[in-house]
């Protein structure tokens, strides 16, 4: 397998991509790695070639799509930017996988556009794997399309039931929709006629509108919802986890100083439960090759995670599967 890096996208790039890649090396076995960006930045930050020489090759990109750029207009202004010569790799047949941390809406636009959607597709969406109290849920989307129709969002669920069942290995997930209301009559247009087209399909094992509230009692094991409010939910949710943590940890300290060192392997396991390092990135479903969007502010952990699950992924014919179901 040959997976595609943007050694330059993203809050930490690129020694925290750099870092993620090398990281990974103890598992991707004959795989191949190409980091694509500014080839005298990679080659100072990889280090000593005997250790990444036979899995490691560098793809020079000059420019960097920046994480406040138009995303359209950076794709067809900056050619040689590493998202883009990462995108025509996989157009060419050099890169069976991409992956990057950089500008979403840039990386999302150049799959799409180069790439193109399956067969059947509308328009692809992101799906996230996230850690809730309760257990990993599905959620797409999370930013590609932050203004479907109702067919969009259904969609969503027949290839998160795809990628669900094979790559999660849950035979029949179950799905729900996000709504303002559990009734089927709550919810803006697009999400009562998304709220038909599911429940009228039998093939989906359809919940009904689900609240944000109960997002993190994992109601269903797919839930879908537009791009915004995705995007939404998952900032959400994550600085909530993430301020959780840091508040127990706070108040055992300040009342009970005595008893943290007890505590602090129990802390410690549950925020490793529900770091979204631990799962690496997102897939944008329904594009014509296999595409991984990482967080933003991804670290050296987030992309090896990336890394490994995009390699699973491109074990299963996903695409196709995806293509036969719609």
């Amino acid at each position: 397998m040959r997976i595609a890096i943007d050694a330059m996208g993203g809050d930490n790039a690129p020694q925290e991509i750099i870092a993620g890649a090398l990281e990974s090396l103890e598992y991707i076995e004959n795989d191949q790695l190409v980091l694509v960006g500014d080839e005298p930045t990679i080659l100072s930050l990889l280090g000593d070639e005997s250790r990444w020489k036979h899995n490691i090759c560098v793809v020079h990109a000059p420019e960097i799509v920046g994480m406040d750029e138009s995303p359209v207009e950076a794709i067809r202004r900056k050619r040689n930017s590493s998202i883009s010569i990462m995108v025509k790799l996989a157009v060419d047949g050099q890169a069976d996988a991409v992956i990057s941390a950089g500008n979403t809406g840039a990386f999302v636009a150049a799959c799409q556009m180069r790439l193109r959607v399956l067969t059947g597709v509308q328009r692809p969406g992101i799906l996230v794997v996230f850690p809730t109290f309760a257990g990993p849920v599905a959620l797409c989307d999370v930013g590609a399309n932050i203004a479907p129709k109702p067919l969009h969002l259904y969609q969503y669920a027949l290839m998160s039931m795809v990628y669900v069942r094979a790559v999660l290995g849950q035979s029949h997930p179950s799905v729900g929709l996000i709504s303002i209301g559990q009734e089927d009559a709550k919810g803006n247009e697009v999400v009562k006629a998304a709220n038909k087209l599911l429940r009228d399909d039998k093939r989906i094992p359809f919940v009904g509108n689900v609240e944000p509230r109960d997002f993190l009692s994992r109601p269903a094991d797919i839930l879908i919802c537009d791009g915004f409010v995705g995007n939404v939910i998952l900032k959400l949710t994550e600085g909530m986890a993430e301020n959780l943590f840091k508040t127990i940890a706070r108040e055992l300290e300040e009342h009970k100083p005595d008893i943290v060192d007890h505590f602090k392997p129990i802390v410690d396991d549950l925020y490793a439960r529900h770091d979204y390092s631990e799962y690496g990135g997102a897939p944008l479903l329904g594009v014509g090759g296999t595409c991984i969007i990482c967080h933003g502010s991804s670290n050296a952990r987030a992309i090896k995670s990336a890394i490994l699950r995009t390699r699973d992924q491109l074990k299963f014919d996903l695409n196709q599967k995806i293509t036969e179901n719609l």
